[in-house]
């Protein structure tokens, strides 16, 4: 009897585990083909996914317990899809709840990079998330991202943006604007399992020494919180633009 309730039960888990990682596979390409909202993307089948994770698990566990032989590994199996399936929504909710709930990041508070074609197609498109910066956000921006701040090159302000361009371009960004004279680009960057587009724009100025300075701004199209995407991703690029 405890044989066959092992069984039974590594076979269940392995069952609600599948399904599970099934669930959470499905929200990328679902809501990328259209076939999904992102409201039942994030909301729905996440939550599934993860609800199904935990039992899966129990049930793995329980059959660890009850099961020898096949059914031992069927479960140790299962086990191994639940704990998958409980990692991706718990890690993307751990990263939520650890910043703060804003889609707008700049290096420069003050005078932040502006778009100009980037607006247009925003408009264009009727995105939901403007490009006005409100004061909340620079302020919850200056607590939680004190480390995005302008990056100075000892190079010329002409070479800087080349190198700039050039970076862009190399991230494989869309470059909607380029402006050599303005010193000012504008592209499109693209996120991997969702593929939301933020937008990004970039300036370089002239310093009194011949130096440059170079700011950037990155804004998402949609979502209220862009779970930290748009600061990594200035981090991470002016990183490289200054090695």
């Amino acid at each position: 009897m405890p044989k066959t309730r092992g069984q039974g039960l590594a076979r269940l888990a392995l069952l609600v585990g599948i399904v599970s990682l099934v669930l959470l596979a499905v929200t990328g390409p679902g809501y990328r083909s259209g076939w999904l909202s992102l409201g039942t993307a994030l909301r729905q089948l996440f939550a599934w996914g993860s609800y199904g994770g935990i039992a899966a698990t129990i049930l793995a566990l329980a059959g660890l317990a009850w099961g020898r032989g096949t059914p031992r590994r069927t479960a140790a199996i299962a086990l191994v899809f639940g704990l998958t399936s409980l990692f991706f929504p718990l890690r993307f909710q751990q990263a939520a709840s650890a910043v703060p709930p804003i889609h707008d990041i700049t290096t420069d508070i003050v005078t932040p990079p502006q778009y100009v074609e980037v607006a247009a197609l925003r408009r264009d498109l009727k995105t939901p998330n403007g490009l006005d910066l409100p004061h909340e956000t620079i302020n919850q921006q200056v607590a939680a991202y004190p480390e995005i701040q302008p990056l100075f090159l000892a190079a010329p302000p002409a070479d800087a943006y080349q190198q700039a361009l050039a970076l862009v371009r190399a991230r494989g960004w869309e470059v909607v604007a380029e402006d050599a004279a303005g010193r000012r680009i504008e592209a499109t960057a693209t996120t991997f399992w969702f593929r939301f587009k933020d937008d990004v724009a970039l300036r370089v100025s002239a310093l009194p020494d011949g130096t440059s300075r170079v700011d950037m701004r990155s804004v998402s199209r949609i979502g209220r919180s862009d779970i930290g995407t748009n600061a990594r991703r200035i981090r991470e690029f002016l990183a490289d633009l200054g090695r």
